[in-house]
């Protein structure tokens, strides 16, 4: 056990988990590098680039579009570090977290925060969250008046799912299907129609590969602690159909995802080697390892093998 003060800056930096990160932000800064040429040659320039099927034409470019993408980033950042204290708060109240836990310890279980702490927390957070989706609508107004409803709708869902995922849906084999929706399509698609007024085919494969690749970090985690899962009741898709099925649905969620990305960008399809080089690595080891902490170890090299997918996509859509 490692010993922190309690409620000490250490101990919050802790609880946030800033590894985590990766997650929330690779899908925005994919939405955004999509999005790079209509914020360079926005609506109303003499540059025949721009959305043709936009639903709305923001006439915004480079200043006004870089400052709804970094208020983007900051949502993304702020929401998972929420959902890091919800799912804190809330398994360590369930009883969950206990000494025989296999993941990086907890805030709440090793008393570096307390309980009431850490409800302050979710609360604060959540309000800077709605504080800065709130921001993204004034910069981005009037254009986006008629969509209002539906963009704070899908911020409300991702408070919503946020508590859901831990209190209920976890438990249930509904995790994946929240990574996907909300590490995926609502990150990928929420920005780029933020940025650019439209929903493109490309924004589309994007969201679907990144939510894919995204997941490969719940499965990782599920598999690790598919024997104390069952035994507490929590029925995740691994739990429910075993180690053998963990280990291929992890692998072909990688390679899916590249697939996927590889269309949008197919002339730079060649630098998704070095991801599915070090995807399969990481599988093979992960297969040698099968219990025990220290598939933690692949826990952190699927973060690394998340960020070299977020950088290879990146340059890939800038070079399409």
């Amino acid at each position: 056990m490692t010993k922190i003060v309690p409620n000490s800056p250490k101990a919050w930096l802790l609880a946030a988990r800033p590894k985590t990160l990766t997650a929330a932000l690779s899908p925005v800064l994919i939405a955004a590098a999509l999005a790079l040429p209509t914020l360079l040659h926005p609506a109303g320039s003499d540059s025949p680039i721009g959305p043709s099927n936009a639903l709305v034409t923001p006439p915004f470019g480079g200043i006004e579009g870089g400052l709804i993408a970094l208020l983007c980033l900051l949502f993304a950042a702020l929401m998972q570090i929420a959902a890091n204290f919800i799912n804190d708060f809330f398994d360590f109240r369930r009883g969950t977290d206990n000494e025989e836990r296999l993941g990086p310890e907890r805030a709440c279980q090793q008393g570096w925060v307390t309980p009431r702490a850490m409800k302050i927390a979710i609360g604060i957070t959540l309000a800077l969250a709605a504080a800065t989706g709130l921001g993204i609508l004034f910069v981005a107004s009037p254009f986006f008046a008629l969509s209002a409803p539906w963009l704070i709708g899908m911020g409300a869902a991702c408070i919503v799912f946020a508590f859901l995922y831990t209190t209920l849906l976890s438990y249930c084999g509904g995790g994946d299907v929240l990574v996907w929706v909300f590490f995926g399509f609502v990150p990928v698609l929420g920005t780029y129609y933020v940025l650019t007024g439209t929903l493109s085919p490309d924004a589309w494969l994007l969201a679907a590969a990144t939510g894919l690749v995204t997941d490969t970090l719940l499965v990782i985690n599920n598999y690790r602690d598919r024997d104390g899962d069952r035994r507490s009741g929590k029925r995740t898709l691994i739990v429910v159909f075993g180690e053998r099925f963990g280990a291929y649905f992890y692998l072909l969620q990688g390679l899916a995802g590249v697939v996927l990305a590889a269309c949008v960008a197919p002339k730079a399809a060649v630098l998704y080697i070095i991801y599915i080089y070090a995807h399969a690595r990481t599988w093979r080891k992960m297969c040698s390892i099968r219990t025990g902490r220290a598939l933690n170890g692949i826990l952190g090299r699927t973060s690394l093998n998340m960020l070299f997918f977020t950088v290879l996509t990146v340059v890939a859509v800038l070079l399409k």
